[in-house]
């Protein structure tokens, strides 16, 4: 196979999984909801007011608790683990034709450098992202 048939099926691959396996999760029922205005642009001019009665601004804001991302995680992970053992199951077939065309829609797939990038850490750290090691994740 060459190369141009192997990135037309990963991107195909990759869509569809984004799809399954990731956006028709709980992922959407944390998206659902009242999205808050913004005169500034770039929300900070949004706060969000606490039990406590801390104002935070909304770019500072958690939006997902740790509880929340443990279940997502889980739910995505056994979505992975189901399209990966089950992907001859006619049934996941069908899900896979019916989703197809909403998938391909989406943008092209592109390689992103800071999985395989032995300066994986240097680029986090520039791009203003915390370094946080493997180790640190919560995975409980």
């Amino acid at each position: 196979m060459n190369r141009d048939d192997e990135k037309r099926i990963a991107a195909k691959l990759a869509r569809i999984m984004a799809m399954l396996c990731v956006r028709n999760t709980q992922l959407e029922t944390l998206h659902a909801g009242l999205t808050p205005v913004t005169r500034a642009g770039d929300y900070s001019d949004v706060f969000v007011h606490d039990a406590d009665g801390r104002r935070i601004p909304w770019p500072e804001a958690s939006r997902i608790d740790d509880t929340e991302m443990r279940e997502l995680m889980r739910e995505i992970v056994n979505r992975f683990y189901t399209f990966h053992l089950e992907a001859d199951d006619p049934k996941l077939q069908a899900t896979i034709e019916r989703w197809m065309g909403a998938a391909t829609k989406w943008d092209e797939p592109e390689i992103a450098p800071r999985m395989i990038s032995r300066e994986a850490k240097q680029i986090d750290l520039i791009a203003g992202l915390p370094a946080i090691p493997p180790e640190k994740i919560k995975t409980d």
